[in-house]
């Protein structure tokens, strides 16, 4: 019994530290448009992640990236009122609004999907939507280059398309190895193929 539990656990620990090597720079930006302060997101994210190594086996039978995301957009909706998100690339925006620019913009996940994610009816999550592109557009312009969740945003509200789609690349970072935080490698290190872009399927591919 004692070395099969050992044998489960170290599959655990290999195939949850493929998931994390992949997905881990995605959450952690995801997380950080959020809460708007690094130290904030990599604290959030450590949690999630804690979470999902602790059910593993049973959510990477299912998909065990949107589990993971679907925990941390949990996670910052029911945070206690007073820790308002502030500062970061969406620092004009609310904390609901945050989460519906982050999830249909940068995410890609759909309008009705979103809506059930947060408990809202659609035409709801529609109207937060268009006030959130309308107060990024209505920003002054900012010297350095806008994140392509700000400007995918704004151009929305125009009815533009911008050049990247819902699958482009985001900073990565290694995310937190079992439950604690790790260094991250220089920006633009790859995703693990098996992890797809938002809007497709981000099924975990490892040994069944």
């Amino acid at each position: 019994m004692g070395r099969r539990r050992t044998v489960a656990d170290s599959r655990r620990d290999a195939e949850f530290a493929a998931f994390t090597a992949g997905a881990g720079g995605r959450l952690l930006h995801t997380a950080t448009l959020l809460t708007g302060d690094p130290a904030a997101a990599e604290r959030l994210l450590t949690t999630v992640l804690a979470r999902v190594y602790a059910d593993w086996f049973r959510m990477r039978a299912d998909d065990p990236y949107e589990q993971a995301r679907s925990e941390l957009v949990r996670r910052f909706h029911h945070r206690p009122w007073w820790k308002r998100p502030r500062g970061g690339e969406l620092d004009s925006l609310s904390g609901q609004e945050r989460l519906v620019v982050t999830l249909r913009y940068f995410e890609g996940v759909a309008e009705e999907q979103t809506a059930a994610q947060l408990g809202l009816p659609a035409d709801r999550v529609r109207a937060i939507c268009s006030r959130a592109t309308a107060t990024l557009r209505s920003r002054p312009a900012r010297p350095a280059a806008r994140s392509v969740t700000e400007a995918r945003a704004a151009a929305a509200g125009r009815g533009e398309r911008t050049g990247a789609g819902p699958g482009a690349s985001a900073p990565a970072a290694a995310p937190p190895s079992g439950t604690g935080a790790a260094d991250a490698p220089p920006p633009g290190a790859d995703r693990d193929p098996a992890v797809a872009a938002p809007g497709g399927s981000h099924r975990y591919e490892g040994t069944p």
